[in-house]
């Protein structure tokens, strides 16, 4: 409390002294927060002009996290088009041979699966000879460069691929029996994995899941408590085999006479028509890429957005090569920066706060991205900046060590402006560096 009065009474005397103390003002609240000031980027720059307002390190390169979405996401509408939808289709021909063609949808779900297949059945296609499944819209790199292992079991952070199903998550269902004794733990559908429970009735529901991977990937070890019936989300390990399992499921829920297996291959251009299709708007994606942040969601359309600039089986490099070309078009100098994902989730990222700046004065014109990132109250800024309302819209990022946040803010005196703040410091706590941004925008707010 001592550290937040102390930024509040800069703020103040800031707004007292006015433009010619920015700098120094700045330079004490950081002193203030704890936070190392060699750690810390901004700019800040008008947003219609371009010209600097404020900046400290703003040529360092330092792990943007989750604010590179607004980079990725940008490049990636512009190449597929604000009506892309992610399709998941199903297909015969003329043999009554059955075609799976996957969209690497991010939102398809176990029941529209069951749905496809409903609709083949109405259809007649009962007895298919043979069912492929054409999975070649994304590569099957289920992972990104530099994530890191211990957040395998993360739900924030799935694997992705083009058998996208259920987000890639299993849920786990954990109850409570007599008092010290074992607690029940199993999940709502069929899946091949072990529990070693350690979970005992008692007075809070406190579990945690670990797993060795690179031992025995299919065993869970549980520990802790549990006093009442809870749901925990985890990450399947292996997404295709989640997606064949619940496939046959709606094979056998909807009597289709099929056990033959399936098989990879790519849809015929010819003598193939369309039985039913699963569709999903793209916004469904801005929405859980802006504002809630979602790694599953950017990197999935990061991925599909690659294949679409190569006319291929969309990969990272693709999507890479997508970026470049749209960072090309916009005509900015991406020479310090270094995309390797499409979420900002490895620290192999590094962004400077001045492209980040050049980069959102050249999108101030896209409403799609501005219109549709997060106001204080909503997606990740639920609890926080709600002193500037609707004048703030702006992209959190959030790793270990990491704070950032970037966007636009319509300040006191009705200038628009563009900034990017980020902090890369392992000593300070999440709060000091969330503070210290808060205070750096009321700053700039109050004089702009």
């Amino acid at each position: 409390m001592k550290k937040l009065f102390n930024i509040l009474v800069l703020i103040i005397a800031y707004i007292a002294v006015g433009h010619a103390a920015f700098a120094y003002t700045v330079d004490e609240a950081i002193s203030e927060s704890g936070v190392n000031k060699g750690a810390v980027s901004i700019s800040v720059k008008d947003a219609s002009s371009g010209k600097v307002l404020y900046q400290l390190h703003q040529k360092h390169p330092m792990i943007p996290a989750s604010t590179l979405k607004l980079i990725t996401y940008a490049a990636a509408v512009d190449t597929l088009g604000q009506d892309f939808k992610f399709k998941t289709e199903l297909y015969k021909n003329t043999n009554n041979e059955v075609y799976l063609k996957l969209g690497a949808d991010p939102f398809l779900t176990s029941k529209e699966l069951e749905n496809l297949i409903g609709t083949a059945v109405s259809k007649k296609i009962i007895e298919p000879p043979k069912f492929y499944i054409d999975d070649f819209v994304i590569d099957s790199v289920e992972w990104g460069e530099g994530w890191q292992w211990d957040d395998e079991m993360n739900p924030l952070m799935p694997k992705f691929s083009s058998y996208n199903l259920d987000k890639n998550l299993l849920n786990v269902f954990i109850e409570p029996t007599s008092k010290g004794a074992p607690a029940q733990i199993y999940l709502s559908v069929f899946y091949p994995l072990t529990f070693l429970n350690l979970v005992t009735t008692g007075e809070a529901n406190d579990v945690t899941f670990s797993r060795k991977n690179f031992i025995t990937p299919d065993v869970i070890t549980a520990e802790g408590t549990v006093k009442k019936q809870f749901v925990k989300k985890i990450p399947t390990n292996y997404p295709k085999r989640y997606f064949l399992l619940r496939l046959e499921d709606a094979i056998r829920e909807k009597h289709m006479e099929y056990y033959n297996g399936f098989k990879q291959a790519k849809l015929p251009k010819q003598n193939v028509y369309l039985v039913d299709a699963v569709e999903h708007d793209l916004s469904l994606a801005t929405n859980a890429i802006l504002k809630e942040s979602s790694n599953y969601a950017a990197e999935s359309l990061f991925k599909i957005a690659g294949g679409k600039f190569v006319n291929n089986t969309g990969s990272i490099e693709h999507a890479k090569q997508m970026l470049d070309a749209y960072i090309e078009k916009n005509k900015l100098n991406s020479s310090d920066i270094r995309v390797v994902d499409g979420s900002g989730v490895s620290k192999n990222n590094l962004m400077t706060a001045d492209f980040m700046t050049d980069f959102l004065v050249s999108e101030f014109k896209n409403e799609n991205l501005v219109n549709n990132l997060p106001i204080p109250s909503e997606g990740t800024l639920t609890d926080r900046m709600l002193y500037f309302k609707d004048k703030l819209k702006a992209k959190t990022g959030t790793n270990a060590d990491v704070s950032a946040i970037a966007g636009y803010l319509t300040t006191q005196k009705g200038t628009n402006v563009v900034f990017d703040i980020m902090i890369n410091d392992s000593k300070s706590t999440p709060s000091d560096k969330k503070m210290l941004e808060e205070y750096v925008l009321r700053a700039v707010y109050s004089n702009y």
